[in-house]
């Protein structure tokens, strides 16, 4: 199973050649991939899967996800 999670591009700049980003998991800073995403913008949600960006989401959707990704973290906590 792949999982693709919801993250929101602070910085974009170029590296090696590549379009990167870094980016927010609710809290927890990375650096991305944007190649496959020529039209992202700073401020945008992406779905991220194994460090590459691979769609960009509406905000109220990319919150939506990232609610249900903490609830599921909650469960496992109380279990």
């Amino acid at each position: 199973m792949c999982l693709g999670i919801p993250a929101k591009v602070l910085e974009l700049y170029e590296a090696r050649g590549m379009k990167m980003a870094k980016v927010d998991f609710g809290g927890v800073t990375k650096e991305a991939c944007m190649a496959y995403l020529p039209d992202v913008k700073v401020g945008d949600y992406t779905i991220i899967h194994v460090g590459f960006g691979l769609s960009i989401l509406d905000e109220k959707e990319a919150l939506e996800t990232m609610d249900l990704l903490k609830q599921i973290e909650a469960m496992g906590e109380e279990g």
